[in-house]
């Protein structure tokens, strides 16, 4: 994994570090990382976390129904597994409406495959966020403190 881009989340219960796949998609890959180049991440909750399923972020407002300021994204549907560790793109019920939001999977979750836009996959710190707090909305949510793109080691 040298030299591969990261993404990293400094959560409230450890450090987090997610392999990029821009070769599967490339503007989502390029969206996360200027949202983490610009501290858009910083302090955001996970605001949607079900156990077994998944953990879902990126959303300023804590409801769910926020974003960033930047227009969504075309959805980029590839045939990589939602499994443990999967990073894939949260949205609405309309294909092209990803945006900040996105979900870091717990487990088997393949009902989803091909029908949202995985771009990474966690290579460090999954026992992170298998202690993630859960809820919709947890009662006392855990955050990402800073977010930031580097390099693998």
């Amino acid at each position: 994994m040298a030299d591969t881009e990261t993404i990293v989340l400094e959560t409230t219960k450890g450090r987090v570090v997610i392999g990029l796949r821009p070769d599967l998609a490339p503007n989502h890959v390029e969206r996360l990382k200027t949202l983490a180049s610009q501290g858009f991440y910083d302090g955001v909750p996970f605001h949607r976390v079900i156990d077994g399923f998944m953990a879902q972020t990126g959303d300023p407002t804590g409801t769910g129904s926020g974003g960033s300021d930047l227009p969504d994204l075309n959805a980029e549907f590839n045939a990589e597994p939602h499994v443990r560790g999967t990073c894939s793109m949260a949205r609405t019920n309309f294909p092209h409406s990803a945006n900040s939001q996105f979900f870091i999977c717990f487990g088997d979750a393949r009902f989803l495959d091909k029908q949202y836009t995985v771009w990474g996959k966690v290579v460090e710190g999954m026992d992170v966020i298998d202690t993630i707090n859960k809820g919709e909305p947890p009662r006392s949510p855990d955050k990402i403190v800073k977010a930031s793109v580097g390099k693998a080691d």
